[in-house]
């Protein structure tokens, strides 16, 4: 089911400007029990987005309001939010476009994350790194090319649930579709996202349940031999919403799941 602009619809014009460039932003959201999770983080989110791509005004009233009926309506699931610059500009120029559109999807959350969530995942080296860009770095915007190659890889074979995604210079990121915690002794670490990856909004309810804790936090640059000497690795989405990790490539995590453990309870 997709609504456009508050309208139940399942067509875009041919000239809109997710088509023609990936000219846009989005966010998922789980609902439960007809309640959006975690929306004040989510509309943040697709607020800085629009200011950090420079888009005109979005109607974020009329967002808010669609997005709280449409969850109603659906009750349970994932929600799809797409924000596209419209219609319009000549070339690559957003100029002369006729206004953001808000779009909005439901699908069902994938049946595999509660067998994931009980029993563990395994992680695979991506070949495909990220590039690093500070001024796209953390917004999920349209243009998902790398994790398309990335998630193309990943089907190829049949160990792993999820890749390990690495930038263009070795440091380690994310997955394809989840952020990434490990954690040494009470030290938790968590890539530095100033550069590439996406900053998700469960890594954000994940570092507030950390604040506080037993835990000591530390953001930074990490390659992979760090991780991989890690106690134990943690991955996150609104939707997993939290995996524990039980090997990378050869690395095998079976040393408890202390920090998985302390999160999940609100997760």
């Amino acid at each position: 089911m997709y609504w456009i602009n508050g309208q139940p619809q399942q067509f875009l014009p041919l000239d809109d400007r997710t088509i023609q460039f990936g000219d846009g932003f989005f966010t998922t959201a789980r609902i439960k029990q007809g309640r959006i999770e975690h929306l004040p983080f989510h509309m943040e989110r697709l607020k800085d987005a629009a200011r950090r791509l420079l888009f005109a005004s979005v109607d974020w009233s009329s967002l808010l309001n669609e997005m709280l009926e449409f969850a109603e309506l659906q009750q349970e699931g994932a929600l799809k939010v797409i924000i596209s610059r419209g219609s319009g500009g000549r070339g690559y120029s957003p100029a002369g476009c006729g206004g953001p559109v808000r779009i909005l999807g439901h699908r069902p959350i994938p049946v595999e994350y509660a067998t994931w969530r009980a029993e563990g995942v395994t992680l695979a080296q991506s070949p495909v790194p990220l590039g690093r860009s500070s001024r796209l770095a953390g917004i999920k915007h349209l243009n998902r090319l790398e994790q398309v190659l990335i998630r193309a890889y990943l089907d190829r074979q049949t160990v792993a649930q999820e890749a390990l995604v690495l930038d263009d210079e070795g440091n380690v990121i994310e997955c394809c579709a989840a952020n990434i915690f490990w954690r040494t002794g009470h030290d938790v670490f968590t890539p530095d996202l100033r550069f590439a990856g996406v900053a998700g909004v469960m890594r954000r309810h994940i570092l507030e349940l950390l604040c506080g804790s037993p835990f000591e936090v530390h953001h930074g640059e990490a390659f992979l031999y760090e991780v991989k000497e890690a106690d134990e690795v943690i991955i996150c989405n609104t939707l997993m919403p939290v995996l524990p990790v039980n090997r990378i490539d050869e690395r095998s995590y079976a040393g408890g799941r202390t920090l998985f453990d302390f999160l999940s309870p609100n997760c």
